[in-house]
C-alpha cells in the first residue's frame, strides 16, 4: 500500500508493538512450517523458506525457534496441517481488502473473518471479486534511519539489480521488484551492504480510494487493525489512502 504515509506510519508504530508481544514470531513460525513443508528443509532449494529465515531473523526470533519450526515442518512435526487462503472483502468507504490464511480449521476462520469485517462496517466478498485490482510484487523494507546511501544512490542501487521501483513511506524506502526477480534483487543489494529489515510479495493495489471522512477512516483503521491482530492471518492488503486533511486526532 505505497502512497499513504499516515497508514504507513500507523502501521509501523504497530509493528513495533506487536514485536513486543510477540505475535510476529507466531506468524512467522507458521510460515516457516509451511514453507519447509512445501519444499523441504534445504535453504539453497526452497527460496520460499529462505526468504521466510531472512525474515525471522530481521525480526530476532531466535535460532532455536527457527530451527524448531523448520523441523516441524520438513518432519511433520505433530500432524497439524495448515492450510493457505485467501479472503476478499470491502471495507468501510468501499476499499477493497484481500486476507491470506494460514488455518489449521477452514470453518472457525471463514466465520471469524465475517465477523470481523461485520463488526467493523465492512462485508466479506467472493473469491475474486477484489483480487483483479491489486498487481503481485516482491517487496523489500529498507529503514530509512540505517541506510548509509542517499535516496538516489539506492534507487541506481536497485534498479540496476532489476528493481522496477523505490518508494519511501516515512519511514522505510519501499523496493519493488516482480516476485521472480526479487531474490536476485535482494542478494545484489545484500552485497552493496544495504540493511534490509523484511523482504515478501505483496499485493498492491493499482489505483486507490481516498477516505476523508473521520468516522470512516476509524473504522478502516480498527478493521485493519483487527484482521492484523488475528492469528491465522499472514498478510493483509488494501487499496485505500487516508486523506492528509485529516489530523491525528481525527483518527483516535
Amino acid at each position: 500500500m505505497s502512497g499513504h504515509s499516515k497508514w504507513a506510519n500507523i502501521k509501523h508504530k504497530k509493528a513495533k508493538t506487536d514485536a513486543q508481544k510477540g505475535k510476529v514470531f507466531t506468524k512467522l513460525g507458521r510460515e516457516l512450517i509451511v514453507a519447509a513443508r512445501a519444499g523441504g528443509a534445504d535453504l539453497a532449494n526452497n527460496f520460499r523458506l529462505k526468504i521466510a529465515v531472512d525474515n525471522a531473523k530481521a525480526a530476532n526470533m531466535p535460532n532455536d525457534n527457527i530451527q524448531r519450526a523448520i523441523q516441524k515442518g520438513a518432519g511433520g512435526g505433530d500432524g497439524t496441517t495448515y492450510e493457505e487462503l485467501r479472503y476478499e472483502g470491502y471495507g468501510p468507504g468501499g476499499a477493497a481488502v484481500m486476507i491470506d490464511i494460514l488455518t489449521d480449521n477452514r470453518n472457525r476462520t471463514a466465520g471469524e473473518m465475517r465477523h470481523l469485517f461485520s463488526k467493523n462496517g465492512g462485508n466479506l466478498g467472493d473469491t475474486g471479486s477484489v483480487n483483479w485490482m491489486f498487481n503481485e510484487k516482491g517487496q523489500l523494507t529498507i529503514p530509512i534511519e540505517d541506510l548509509a546511501f542517499s535516496e538516489d544512490e539506492l534507487m541506481l542501487m536497485a534498479l540496476e539489480a532489476g528493481a522496477e521501483d523505490v518508494d519511501n513511506d516515512g519511514e522505510n524506502y519501499l523496493v519493488y521488484t516482480s516476485p521472480a526477480e526479487m531474490e536476485g534483487v535482494r542478494q545484489s543489494m545484500l552485497d552493496q551492504k544495504v540493511p534490509i529489515f523484511e523482504a515478501i510479495v505483496n499485493q498492491i493495489p493499482q489505483n486507490t480510494v481516498e477516505i476523508a471522512d473521520p468516522e470512516l477512516a476509524k473504522k478502516m483503521i480498527r478493521l485493519m487493525d483487527a484482521l492484523e491482530e488475528h492469528e491465522d492471518v499472514q498478510g493483509v492488503y488494501a487499496n485505500f489512502e487516508l486523506a492528509d486533511s485529516l489530523s491525528d486526532e481525527d483518527l483516535e
